[in-house]
């Protein structure tokens, strides 16, 4: 365990969760990320020229988006933003609630999508939207008892405020499947995707960095007025991208944001090569290959996106968006950091009274970890290269080469388990 690490967690212990809370997260999140890769395989004909609509491709996107993405978010948040902030949560139930609505909420959803079922797809949308506003009530709830740190609380409310505001607009979505009341569904849909991938991943994803990156790599933590200057340019490009996909394309405003987007997405990047520069950790593991592939693919999205805001590549723009965003930065971020983050947070709850917590490495499973980071790479390529073929093939063998990867990381959390076990039941006797 680094220094690092036993300062952010070793006086916390009161402020520590159950382990099966943020476990039960991440675990859904291994399973559905088998899961997105097996509905992306059957539907790889879909890919390139999918424009929206039920059917395996929005079903796949849906897995990544919730059942991958959004639920390491409640896992990671739930333990590490009242560690972070010095706020324990008033009480565990609400966050084991969310758990038993969202979970086989997005399961309902992805099902009900997969298979062109309005009805379905209602009940698994308003599971997931209530199990959402719990989980923004708990954040909301810390983050207003929390004083000080504004880079990591200030990325935490953009991203809250972004939640509700894509649920919403999500739910409209679905209702208008059935009853069709919107009169650009398409626009609302663009809007819940840059939402749901810049506004709250995104802005979660790079709060966090500002706490995990350093900590893992034994470093010193960012100037705060590097991360405020460059919340400010990332939730400024949110905004202005959401108002101009909703205000019909303004060509103006999509410009601005895109600017500000990149200016912001620079100055994220940049900050974090830095940590890494000042880091006295030389050795990383290949969860941070993940992590530095992830923001190489930051920038990229937002060219991905000028691309699809000024009508190029019409054809193949938008799969290339949302792969370049929800694949390569997003997916392959959380994974990178629940590659550290899992066995970490397991180390903490093997520890025995009075003594120091386990070796991380103790509980890390070093092979599987490693044909998970090296298959997802090799997945991100065959994907790129078959949406800009074309070539439905090529996607398949992908994604197949992504389940690979997705069965090694589930032989990953399943040995960071074992192995918790094994140590707790040690330290009972």
């Amino acid at each position: 365990m680094s220094l690092a690490a036993s300062s952010f967690l070793g006086s916390a212990k009161s402020r520590l969760l159950p382990p099966s809370i943020p476990l039960r997260f991440f675990g859904a999140a291994a399973v559905f990320h088998v899961a997105l890769w097996i509905i992306l395989l059957l539907g790889a004909d879909g890919v390139t020229g999918f424009g929206g609509g039920p059917g395996p491709v929005l079903a796949a996107i849906h897995l990544l988006t919730l059942g991958v993405l959004t639920m390491s978010a409640m896992g990671a948040a739930f333990q590490l933003l009242p560690v972070a902030t010095k706020q324990a949560l008033r009480a565990t139930w609400p966050a084991r609630a969310a758990s038993w609505l969202f979970i086989p909420g997005t399961a309902v959803l992805a099902g009900g999508m997969a298979h062109a079922l309005p009805l379905v797809m209602s009940i698994g949308g308003v599971l997931v939207g209530l199990g959402i506003l719990v989980y923004a009530a708990v954040l909301a709830d810390n983050l207003w008892r929390t004083k000080g740190m504004v880079v990591v609380t200030g990325h935490a409310w953009g991203a809250v405020v972004a939640l509700l505001a894509l649920a919403g607009l999500a739910l409209a979505l679905i209702f208008d499947y059935e009853h069709g009341y919107l009169d650009d569904p398409l626009a609302i849909g663009a809007a819940h995707m840059i939402l749901a991938g810049y506004g709250f991943m995104g802005l979660l994803a790079m709060g966090f960095s500002h706490i995990l990156v350093p900590m893992f790599a034994l470093s010193p933590v960012p100037k705060t007025q590097h991360g405020v200057a460059t919340l400010g340019l990332s939730a400024g490009g949110v905004v202005l991208a959401t108002a101009a996909t909703l205000t019909g394309g303004d060509r103006v405003l999509f410009t601005a944001a895109i600017l500000t987007g990149l200016a912001g997405a620079a100055g994220y990047v940049w900050t974090m090569a830095d940590v890494l520069r000042r880091r006295m950790r030389k050795r990383l593991g290949t969860a941070f290959i993940l992590i530095r592939v992830s923001w190489s693919f930051l920038p990229l999205s937002i060219a991905a996106g000028v691309v699809l805001a000024f009508g190029l590549l019409p054809d193949k723009a938008p799969a290339l968006f949302g792969f370049a965003m929800l694949f390569g930065w997003l997916l392959t971020f959380v994974m990178g950091i629940l590659q550290r983050i899992t066995p970490f947070l397991a180390s903490m709850h093997a520890a025995k009274p009075n003594r120091a917590p386990p070796l991380v490495s103790a509980l890390t499973p070093e092979q599987p970890a490693k044909v998970h980071a090296y298959c997802h790479l090799g997945a991100l390529a065959l994907l790129l290269i078959g949406i800009v073929l074309d070539e439905a093939w090529i996607i398949r063998a992908g994604a197949l080469t992504g389940l690979f990867g997705a069965g090694a990381f589930a032989l990953f959390f399943g040995g960071v388990l074992w192995r918790l076990h094994n140590l707790r039941k040690e330290a009972a006797e």
